[in-house]
């Protein structure tokens, strides 16, 4: 397969790091961005000549348009555009400051919008390109306390699907990952808890000293978008992990049940 150029928001952790690694690895080119690129050194050491480090802060508009430019630029074209940046702040909806909720929706949904609209007339251009929006199992179903969280990437979701039938035209194509929990330091690094209200008891507070060990390894998720990024024929959603399939199995048996009593 002929090398691909991608381009990765927030890679100089988690989900992101380990899929810029597995990209370097298959012989690909990668435009890393992060908000401190200084923290992209050790990638741009493994491969100085494919891979591009590059400010990014998903927010800022202007930043936006320059690292775009700057991986079309130093590549000369862009094939797969990996929305990934994110963090998340938990708590009850009334917990959850409206500050922290439109941080979380700029970053999100409002973030990879933008960073989309930039990529699309280059895309159009070639009349080919990959969009790979990072979901979650959150983006399936709504937990208590995960409520700003999941309504960020049941919005980033349901533009996703728009966007694919779109695209689908222009020979672009549209890919949502959903996995589920896996050793990244989003659980530490990317999360914080909002001040707790006590009528809501411990909702989701247990997950401050979240035992990580027994959680399977990232790199699969980085393993399985990579194979998906090669096949012409994948569908929207790519669903990563037991406790994703687990909890998309339980959401489609309700929707069943819901169905089913609409139409008595």
């Amino acid at each position: 397969m002929a090398a691909k150029r991608w381009f990765i928001t927030g890679a100089s952790s988690g989900f992101g790091r380990v899929l810029t690694e597995e990209a370097l690895a298959r012989g690909d080119r990668v435009a890393a961005t992060a908000r401190n690129p200084e923290t992209l050194a050790e990638l741009v050491a493994r491969a100085p000549d494919r891979i591009c480090a590059l400010r990014l802060d998903v927010t800022r508009a202007d930043e936006i348009r320059q690292a775009i430019d700057g991986a079309v630029a130093a590549f000369g074209g862009l094939d797969v555009l990996v929305n990934n940046a994110g963090f998340a702040v938990m708590g009850a909806i009334e917990e959850v400051s409206d500050a922290d909720t439109r941080l979380m929706f700029e970053t999100h949904l409002f973030g990879a919008m933008a960073i989309i609209r930039a990529a699309l007339p280059h895309l159009r251009q070639q009349r080919s390109g990959l969009i790979i929006n990072m979901s979650s199992i959150g983006g399936l179903v709504g937990y208590p306390g995960g409520g700003i969280y999941s309504a960020c990437k049941f919005a980033l979701e349901g533009m996703s699907e728009a966007l694919a039938g779109e695209l689908r035209p222009l020979g672009i194509r549209v890919l949502l990952v959903e996995p589920g929990s896996f050793r990244t330091d989003f659980f530490t690094r990317s999360l914080k808890f909002s001040d707790p209200i006590a009528d809501y008891g411990q909702t989701l507070r247990s997950s401050r000293n979240a035992d990580l060990s027994g959680l399977p390894d990232p790199a699969i998720v980085a393993r399985a978008i990579a194979d998906a990024a090669e096949r012409p024929d994948q569908p929207l959603r790519l669903m990563i992990g037991a406790d994703a399939v687990e909890v998309a199995t339980g959401k489609l048996r309700l929707l069943s049940e819901a169905i089913e009593a609409a139409q008595r």
